[in-house]
């Protein structure tokens, strides 16, 4: 696939999920969402699985940010390449707080604070990812206008739902569009480092975690030992930290050699 049509497929779905966000009819948040399977309290925690499970989040944003310190772990070839995955780690670190704030009581104001970290993580990767396959100067350049927007479907979120026309479906398409997005430069854009291809194991790994959410009863009635949702926090923690070794894992490749 030539450089042309790769542009054309990134802009083609970019355009299709604005026109969805924008046209499509607005969607609530669902009540029943804040209603999890492990609602056990422990050392006077309430929701003790949901909360702790938060904690490879901060370890790992811990960690990326050391990495990512000059003269750190991570390789960079140009330091401007650095930005974007310091606001990623910056966003998981953040997650971390801000999820457990949220599993403490769940309801859609403490959501908000779940939600902002994460869409900051989001956005941010998919601009390092572009910095990194596409362009450099022009990923340093969108990570900003793409954290801002990011955050804005949240606040937006929460603005219609102050006045009475609840909208998420931005949010929504956002958080579709991020994964898709990766997938497109993963696949579409060879990296010019080594171990390029562990980004499919951030995807993968994200994905898992999804669909253990989905499962939140069904995984908790078998035995009672560990909710669906907890263990997505586990696995979306690993895909951060997957994030984190393939920055420290790679190295600058040869000319023509594919990773």
């Amino acid at each position: 696939m030539s450089r042309t049509w790769r542009g054309a497929l990134a802009l083609a779905f970019t355009t299709a999920c604005v026109l969805v966000a924008i046209f499509a009819p607005p969607v609530a948040q669902p009540q029943s969402y804040h209603d999890f399977a492990d609602q056990r309290s422990l050392f006077g925690i309430p929701n003790f699985g949901d909360v702790a499970s938060n904690l490879p989040f901060l370890l790992v944003g811990i960690a990326g940010l050391w990495a990512l310190r000059p003269g750190g772990r991570a390789a960079f070839m140009q330091n401007a390449e650095r930005w974007p995955y310091l606001i990623f780690f910056a966003g998981v670190f953040g997650a971390a707080f801000g999820s457990a704030y949220y599993h403490l009581a769940p309801d859609d104001n403490r959501l908000v604070w779940d939600r902002l970290p994460i869409t900051l993580a989001f956005m941010s990767l998919i601009c390092g990812l572009f910095a990194d396959r596409v362009d450099l100067k022009l990923g340093r350049t969108l990570t900003m206008p793409a954290v801002v927007v990011g955050l804005a479907s949240v606040w937006y979120w929460q603005w219609t739902r102050l006045h009475g026309v609840e909208n998420l479906l931005p949010y929504l398409v956002l958080q579709g569009y991020a994964m898709v997005m990766v997938l497109i430069l993963a696949v579409a854009y060879p990296s010019k480092y080594t171990a390029g291809s562990m980004i499919y194991g951030v995807v993968g790994l994200y994905v898992a975690a999804k669909l253990f959410e989905l499962g939140d009863r069904v995984i908790f009635s078998a035995g009672c030992l560990v909710s669906g949702h907890t263990i997505k926090h586990l696995l979306a923690g690993l895909a951060t930290y997957w994030v984190l070794r393939m920055l420290t894992a790679r190295r600058p490749r040869a000319q023509g050699q594919v990773t």
